[in-house]
């Protein structure tokens, strides 16, 4: 299924393509404060529609996830990565997704903390 997205104010839009069985949420510093669901597919999935110039990356501790935000709004829509097989691969924030029943969702609760 192919699912449209989006930050608050629109300047950051873009198509996710996948199933969408589960979710992930993160307690590290970052996810907490965002209170993201992450949902993780290969990063060719996942397809900006707005340019790519009204968005930020943040990084910190490893450096190994660009978290990306809308410069005018600060949502924060997808981070980017690589999986441990060096896969390219986005985590999708459901919350930025249309019509998606987050009740719905399964979530899974990963210790961030704890890296």
């Amino acid at each position: 299924m192919v699912y449209q997205g989006s930050c608050h104010c629109g300047k950051v839009a873009f198509e996710v393509e996948g199933d969408l069985t589960g979710v992930m949420a993160c307690n590290c510093s970052i996810c907490t404060r965002k209170g993201a669901l992450m949902w993780f597919v290969p990063r060719e999935k996942l397809r900006l529609l707005t340019p790519e110039d009204a968005l930020a990356t943040y990084t910190f501790n490893k450096h190994v996830i660009g978290h990306r935000f809308c410069k005018t709004c600060g949502i924060h829509p997808y981070g980017e990565g690589v999986d441990p097989k060096g896969n390219r691969m986005a985590a999708v924030n459901v919350r930025c997704l249309d019509g998606v029943d987050l009740a719905a969702i399964p979530v899974q609760h990963f210790d961030g903390r704890a890296i």
